[in-house]
């Protein structure tokens, strides 16, 4: 079970850094995450790994709320990380945190 004594908040960036439409790799603990701020000024982070070819996610072209990875064209939901068909798959998804104009991320 997780308890919020297991949770950790990492500083990734900050809100001025993100550009709504571009990705932007950050890198935690050895593992890439792509950051993605929408038109509500929302921020979403999924795995920057496709899973189809591996494809870096923050390279890709973003269309509202999917992004599509610059290898094969494959379309990933930035907000819960699902794959669109007819591809199958998704990509982690990271608990995101916005204070003032930081914007952390939670590791379980």
């Amino acid at each position: 079970m997780k308890t919020a004594d297991s949770v950790k908040k990492v500083k990734v960036a900050r809100l001025d850094e993100l550009t709504i439409g571009l990705g932007k790799k950050v890198e935690i603990a050895g593992e890439e995450i792509a950051l993605f701020k929408q038109e509500d000024q929302s921020v979403h982070a999924i795995q920057n790994r496709c899973p189809h070819k591996g494809g870096p996610l923050s390279e890709g072209i973003v269309s509202g709320e999917h992004v599509f990875c610059p290898l094969h064209d494959w379309k990933v939901n930035v907000r819960d990380g699902i794959v669109q068909a007819p591809d199958e798959g998704c990509v982690k998804r990271y608990e995101v945190e916005i204070a003032g104009e930081d914007i952390y991320i939670k590791l379980f």
